[in-house]
């Protein structure tokens, strides 16, 4: 027993400390400056079939290194306060997110020594083994340099986004001016934010709502650590009015590229390939997107949209509903801001996932249901004109546009069940931190749920209703493939295996859906069946509309189109009739799909019941609403 006890001594403990000892003297730490200089490479993204979608380039002089001393004070406390605020204590590595990677093969959590090692050696893979590399290169950097070191070596690799790395280019993009200690509380909690997710607390890609709230996690963050002081973090403001636009970053490309690229490298900062790891492997990005449907995409979007008010913006996404692959993904090209990766008020365009909700209730969508011109719903009173028929049903209410019996079902299956169907249609709980389908504290489930008054992303309402399409089977919409090297070897492919959405019966989840997209049927103009459902979102207290949407499906495509503008103005068209769902939307869906279903086959089975019926002899769509 005591040889046995020696011999698990040795495999258990001995192996691994020399293991640890052979790799402190082989691995070295490389500098700022050598990192720096590895960031010059172009990354180049590719359609699904490997064709050129676009480049990123290398940002020229934005890789200015600036010492420890010239980086402001409050910026440092910032950052350390966000991202390590343990860092002048440790040891260098997080025995957390070690033990974590050892019990489930995933890391994360990660203070400013290991994020430094990551970054330097261009590995972010969240497994054992580079746990184990950071471990030794954490201890080796934190045996061999002062933390102030160490702090000045992160501090000028980190990206802060629009090309940057380093706090004096950070500044310059975002503020035009130099850096020096004349930087406010504000300003270093809004760059010290911007470090967590680049490509996405970007105000002018996000939008201020989503900034501020990254700032306002920051700002708080500095009040518990100790760093400000209550009194004064009340005098803090969110500086919007002092970021500037960030047109010069475009380079070459055109805003809607821009929202290509901005979206394409946010979802592989997710996945660990940050752009300075894309850089200095010299990687290939292969994107789901299919050339032709993009083209169309961007083609239908501008050429529709050319004859109406300037004031009118939109954004089209189209989903592969069995495998969530984005096949078209336009954010408009009116500027940086990305409207299909943006939140907007789905008002009825929400109504199909409350009569999910119904359904799974055992709501038959044929049943006679009360179509009052007044509700109250949860303390608040609804009034919409009575546009239902003399007998209404779930289903006749969604063809005339009716909005009390949506209402009704609501109050009838409650709240939590309304948003539980939405969720698992495919809504995310969160979008970049911020929870979805809930009031502005983050954990109530108001009545704004009743009338889609809760803002979504055009890319999420794509996937959910692809969930539709699919037999109820789910998949998170996807704009990455693959990482590739320069000779065409994977380095990582995305993986998202579908599941019953509504069930954990795959047959009923299907039926569920088949139920949804039957009251939803409509046609294509040249004949082929789909799913059709169009909606607005009244402007306040008025009668007319300022978001209006058209989303629907066949097999094969889950396509959202919104149209509505930068200030969530009431909108008339160029005929100055209200801006609805069955209009203009409408018109981009219908165009988009029957150009991108070109050559598919026509498909329409599934389910308890046909999903879609039968083709007809070219038959126009209904307004779907």
């Amino acid at each position: 027993m005591r040889r046995i006890a020696y011999g698990c001594f040795g495999v258990f403990v001995g192996l691994p400390l020399i293991a640890f000892w052979v790799a402190y003297l082989l691995m070295d730490v490389r500098s700022p400056q050598d990192v720096l200089a590895s960031l010059d490479k172009t990354v180049v993204l590719k359609y699904s079939d490997g064709s050129e979608l676009l480049k990123v380039l290398p940002a020229d002089g934005n890789r200015s290194f600036v010492p420890y001393d010239k980086v402001p004070a409050k910026l440092r406390d910032a950052i350390i306060a966000t991202e390590d605020p343990t860092f002048w204590d440790n040891e260098g590595f997080d025995p957390t997110g070690i033990g974590r990677a050892f019990l489930t093969g995933v890391g994360g959590g990660s203070g400013i020594t290991q994020q430094y090692i990551k970054k330097s050696t261009g590995d972010d893979d969240a497994t054992l083994g580079r746990k184990l590399q950071e471990l030794v290169l954490a201890t080796k950097i934190t045996q061999q340099q002062s933390k102030e070191q160490i702090f000045t070596s992160y501090v000028n690799i980190i990206s802060f986004g629009r090309g940057t790395f380093g706090p004096a280019a950070a500044t310059n993009a975002f503020f035009g001016r130099p850096l020096d200690d004349s930087m406010t509380w504000s300003e270093a909690a809004f760059l010290a934010g911007m470090i967590q997710s680049p490509s996405v607390h970007d105000p002018a890609v996000s939008g201020d709502a989503h900034a501020a709230k990254r700032w306002t996690y920051v700002r708080d963050k500095l009040v518990q650590r100790g760093y400000v002081k209550p009194a004064d973090a009340a005098t803090m403001a969110y500086p919007g009015k002092e970021i500037l636009p960030p047109s010069e970053t475009r380079a070459s490309v055109t805003y809607d590229e821009y929202h290509v690229k901005q979206q394409v490298l946010s979802e592989l900062e997710q996945d660990g390939f940050p752009l300075s790891r894309l850089q200095q492997g010299n990687l290939v990005v292969q994107t789901t997107l299919d050339r032709k449907a993009q083209e169309s995409a961007r083609s239908t979007l501008a050429d529709r949209l050319k004859g109406e008010p300037k004031e009118f913006r939109g954004a089209l996404v189209s989903v592969d509903p069995a495998t969530g692959a984005v096949r078209a993904y336009d954010g408009g090209d009116n500027g940086v801001r990305d409207y299909a990766g943006t939140e907007h008020a789905a008002g009825s365009a929400f109504y199909p996932f409350t009569l999910t909700a119904g359904v799974r209730a055992g709501v038959s969508p044929d049943e006679p249901v009360a179509a009052p011109g007044a509700i109250d719903f949860l303390g608040e009173n609804f009034e919409y004109p009575q546009k239902c028929p003399s007998t209404c049903t779930l289903r006749t209410a969604m063809t005339s546009g009716a909005d009390t019996p949506y209402i009704g079902l609501a109050k009838r299956v409650g709240a939590d069940a309304v948003s539980a169907a939405a969720r698992d249609a495919g809504i995310a709980e969160a979008v970049d931190g911020s929870p979805t389908l809930r009031e502005k504290d983050g954990f109530l489930i108001g009545s704004g749920i009743a009338v889609g008054r809760y803002p979504l992303r055009p890319l999420d309402l794509a996937g959910a209703y692809g969930t539709f399409a699919a037999d109820g089977m789910r998949v998170a919409p996807h704009l990455v493939d693959k990482v590739l090297t320069q000779d065409g070897s994977v380095v990582w492919q995305h993986d998202d295996e579908p599941h019953p959405a509504f069930s954990d019966d795959a047959g009923v989840s299907a039926k569920i859906s088949a139920e949804v997209t039957n009251v939803l049927q409509t046609f294509l103009p040249d004949g082929r069946p789909a799913a059709l459902r169009t909606g607005e979102f009244q402007h306040g207290n008025s009668s007319d509309n300022q978001d209006a949407w058209a989303i629907g499906y066949t097999p094969q495509l889950a396509t959202a189109v919104w149209v509505g503008s930068d200030d969530g103005r009431r909108l008339f068209d160029a005929q100055g009739r209200k801006l609805m769902g069955s209009t203009v939307p409408a018109d981009i869906w219908r165009t988009f799909m029957v150009q991108a279903e070109q050559g598919q086959p026509i498909e329409g089975t599934g389910g308890v019941e046909p999903r879609f019926a039968p083709p007809l002899a070219k038959q126009t769509a209904p307004p779907g609403r």
